[in-house]
């Protein structure tokens, strides 16, 4: 059955052009194919905005399959993060000799860099240097903060931003038609809701509620992906924007109340703000506090308390600035 295949892997890129979003950053890769001048890169970007695919793309038609398996070293960098890795697996195959077409290099690919220790970059950095004459290194990473500064040094860095929701419902859209699948607009927008930018999860909500009901409707795909429910924050920013602060905790703890984390609360609260109608310069002031809010609950502060402190913040924020 056609739903038994995961549509991530089904529709996964097989070609650069097929990459969508992050257009500079794409022409800049495609450029790099048509004259084969690579050097050392770090990819960084966050989880879904076509990364790894990107590089699998360039890596594929740079070297081409027939050299792919001998030329291409890929890890997982937060599986094999130890300095050990470095010693054996990457230093034994840049120093393999592989007869490849003039101009053609070796390609060490680190997915997940950001989690090598500091120990391994550190002897990583000796390695990129001395094996220059045949091997290229790729560090794709969500933080660029955690890769060490001599290693940045040696690379081209490449920004991947988050795919616009024009980019996602593309894709979208395309799936929909292939697998003759019955949808309905809000449907679709529930998806975006509920991915955050993230393509691959977009796709991944999407297979999981046509599995579950055979049509992508707004009520099916809160179902599936069980966030708190949009209606109910709204009421929250309308509690807010009057400055009530007791009906807006009361709702938030409404909701905390039916087995939402936190994190998901502020995460959703922070999309439905993003598209409310409301006066930028307010926007801009409360978003800013849900992410200040959002820093805390990951860093453990995960209590209803929280949660009200943050309405607390908001309708402060709605009465002041509407003074």
């Amino acid at each position: 059955m056609k739903e038994n295949v995961p549509w991530i892997e089904k529709y996964n890129p097989k070609d650069i052009s097929d990459i969508v979003g992050n257009e500079d950053v794409i022409n800049r890769l495609k450029k790099i194919i048509k004259y084969g001048n690579m050097q050392n890169m770090i990819i960084v970007g966050t989880t879904g905005t076509g990364k790894t695919s990107s590089i699998n793309c360039l890596t594929k038609a740079l070297i081409g399959m027939k050299y792919y398996r001998d030329a291409v070293l890929e890890l997982n960098a937060s599986e094999d993060r130890g300095i050990n890795t470095v010693r054996t697996k990457i230093k034994m195959f840049a120093q393999k000799k592989v007869i490849l077409p003039k101009g053609v290099y070796k390609i060490i690919v680190l997915d997940e860099a950001d989690s090598m220790t500091s120990g391994a970059q550190q002897a990583l950095r000796r390695t990129i240097e001395i094996y220059s004459y045949n091997t290229r290194f790729v560090f794709i990473c969500n933080q660029i903060s955690q890769i060490i500064e001599p290693i940045q040094s040696r690379c081209c860095i490449f920004k991947f931003s988050k795919l616009t929701e024009l980019d996602i419902k593309k894709i979208l859209y395309k799936i929909i038609s292939n697998e003759k699948i019955e949808y309905d607009e809000n449907g679709v927008n529930a998806i975006l809701l509920t991915s955050h930018g993230d393509l691959r999860q977009a796709i991944n909500n999407l297979q999981s509620t046509y599995c579950g009901y055979h049509n992508i409707t707004y009520e099916n795909v809160l179902k599936i992906c069980d966030i708190p429910q949009p209606d109910l924050l709204k009421s929250i920013i309308e509690f807010i924007l009057v400055n009530d602060f007791r009906g807006g905790f009361k709702e938030i703890k409404k909701i905390h109340s039916l087995g939402y984390s936190p994190i998901d609360i502020v995460n959703t609260l922070f999309e439905i703000l993003k598209v409310y109608d409301l006066d930028e310069i307010i926007k801009m002031k409360m978003i800013k506090e849900i992410a200040f809010t959002n820093i805390r609950i990951i860093n453990g502060v995960d209590s209803t308390l929280q949660l009200g402190g943050l309405v607390a913040r908001l309708c402060y924020i709605s009465k002041t600035l509407k003074q």
